[in-house]
């Protein structure tokens, strides 16, 4: 006769007791009032900014960064990150589609959310900013 080990029994009670808990569910999406009531911010890549400016551009390029340490082509406003409310008339109205930048994401990540707060509803924001557009192997503005 075997000898059956404690350990092995409770990893057969343990085993038994996972197959028969539910399988974990994802969290359900939000309502249709509650995500009209609510801005996301859409990040976008250098190459996804490259394509939007290739195109005809209908949106707002907004360099948020302080101090200035240069533009990307087609470059609209200059507005520092932490002066955007002093700024709004300058955006075009909170339906505008309004893409923000700086050098590397930080600044322009902290406007857009500040833009989403005041109700703007169109805000893209690049990822990784300046320094990921020249990583990409294009240039700023001017160089």
């Amino acid at each position: 006769m075997q000898k059956v080990s404690l350990l092995g029994v409770l990893l057969a009670i343990g085993v038994t007791l996972a197959a028969c808990m539910p399988a974990p569910t994802l969290p359900r999406p939000a309502s249709q009032a509650a995500s009209a009531t609510r801005t996301a911010v859409i990040r976008i890549t250098a190459d996804q900014l490259a394509e939007l400016l290739a195109g005809s551009k209908d949106f707002v390029l907004v360099n948020v960064h302080i101090p200035f340490e240069g533009d990307l082509p087609k470059t609209d406003l200059a507005i520092p990150y932490d002066q955007i409310d002093g700024y709004l008339g300058q955006l075009l109205g909170k339906d505008a589609k309004i893409v923000l930048y700086c050098r590397s994401g930080r600044m322009s990540d902290i406007a857009a959310r500040r833009l989403a707060e005041l109700g703007y509803k169109r805000i893209y924001d690049l990822t990784g900013g300046m320094l990921a557009w020249e990583a990409s192997g294009r240039p700023l503005a001017g160089r």
